[in-house]
């Protein structure tokens, strides 16, 4: 490992160079480039995750640790290791003080592995739009995990007004197991579903995407029960006129299916950890059409695979105090006032200032009619067009 203090992104590129050419075979064979982002204190739960993924996806592994936002002084610490603590791969460990942390992507670019597709994993609360952060702007697929947020139900339904093609929540993903075990177990049913109970913990975003994806597939309507104190779905029962059909987790291996008229099974049902949730995610890099179905379901928020996978920098200082991003999940799942990705705060801001523009302008036309002249459009009658924001460097 090379480890570099108070560096620049020139010499990291170097030194990966370097270490390249030293490990020869080693080096080649990417699949692909995963970008993890996380805060100082989840580092290790991080590398840990990301290792165990990369183990099973050959890739570059660049983690971006922002730490220190508030310092004065800008500072990059890298450690540079292909085959070493971090799995066969190449990796490198990139800490940022200061401002070089809200331009982090400066530093990330160059280090992307050439003609590769580009994974970008937030081991963190995600970001209340991706766009602005420019680490998922020129992703091909971004993943978050919801359950990381204070808010776990606010920042799932955030995601839905932020989707995009590429876009997926590792509490989907945690649903896997779950969805494989109902899916094979309607192979023997004829009859037709009428309803369906998910029992869960409190606030648990995966057993409402699970009620989402149940009542896109089988158009049936689905009840979130919300009891005990473990966290994650417990039990998935479905209803078929006098019959049900039931899988009910019996301990962190297994679970048991019933089915009214046949004797009960017991079939694997593992918990898993993130870094195997990270390695499901990374065996595909195309869209996830399933969980935008399940996801736009459950937000009321329709066609969310019709929209641009494309996205461009919103350049946001996040040090700017009276910049606030806020969204609040209804509890009934009616639709978002923006669909186009926008928050509730920005709605509300972009109405206030389109009001004042109209008041301003009618106060203008007032004042010229009291003169006597006739109104005219031209340069001096003319809102002044808002700047554009400035990019940020993706």
């Amino acid at each position: 490992m090379t480890t570099l203090w108070d560096t620049t992104g020139s010499e990291v590129v170097k030194a990966l160079s370097a270490e390249r050419r030293a490990a020869g075979a080693l080096a080649f064979g990417l699949a692909l480039t995963l970008v993890a982002v996380v805060d100082e204190k989840h580092v290790s739960e991080a590398e840990g995750a990301a290792t165990l993924a990369a183990s099973a996806h050959p890739c570059r592994l660049l983690i971006v640790v922002r730490r220190q936002i508030e310092s004065p002084h800008p500072r990059l610490d890298a450690e540079v290791s292909i085959g070493g603590r971090l799995g066969p791969g190449e990796a490198v460990v990139m800490r940022m003080s200061g401002r070089l942390a809200l331009h982090a992507e400066s530093v990330v670019l160059p280090l992307l592995a050439p003609d590769a597709p580009v994974v970008t994993w937030w081991h963190d609360e995600p970001p209340a739009r991706i766009a602005y952060d420019p680490l998922g702007v020129f992703a091909d697929r971004r993943v978050t995990d919801v359950t990381t947020a204070a808010e776990p139900l606010s920042a799932l339904f955030q995601r839905a007004a932020d989707f995009a093609p590429g876009d997926t929540d590792l509490s989907w993903t945690r649903l896997t197991p779950w969805r494989t075990l109902l899916a094979a177990a309607f192979d023997t049913v004829t009859d037709t579903p009428e309803s369906a109970v998910i029992t869960s913990g409190q606030a648990n975003p995966s057993a409402q995407l699970f009620a989402g994806w149940l009542k896109n597939k089988l158009g049936i309507p689905v009840t979130v029960e919300e009891v005990g104190t473990r966290p994650d779905v417990t039990k998935v029962t479905v209803s078929f006129g006098g019959a049900e059909l039931a899988i009910a987790r019996t301990d962190s291996r297994t679970a048991t299916i019933s089915r009214s008229g046949y004797p009960d099974r017991v079939l694997p049902l593992p918990g898993r950890g993130v870094g195997e949730l990270l390695a499901e995610e990374l065996r595909r890099l195309d869209d996830d059409e399933v969980f935008g179905e399940a996801l736009g379901t459950w937000s009321g928020l329709a066609n969310l695979g019709a929209r641009s996978p494309h996205r461009e920098h919103i350049w946001r200082d996040p040090m700017d105090k009276s910049v606030t991003v806020t969204s609040t999940a209804p509890p009934s799942g009616e639709a978002h006032a923006a669909q186009d990705g926008t928050t509730k705060a920005e709605t509300v801001k972009a109405e206030t200032v389109k009001a004042e523009a109209t008041k301003t302008g009618a106060a203008r036309t007032g004042a010229a009619s009291s003169a006597g002249s006739t109104p005219t459009v031209g340069r001096s009658g003319s809102t002044a067009r808002p700047e554009r924001p400035k990019a940020g460097g993706a």
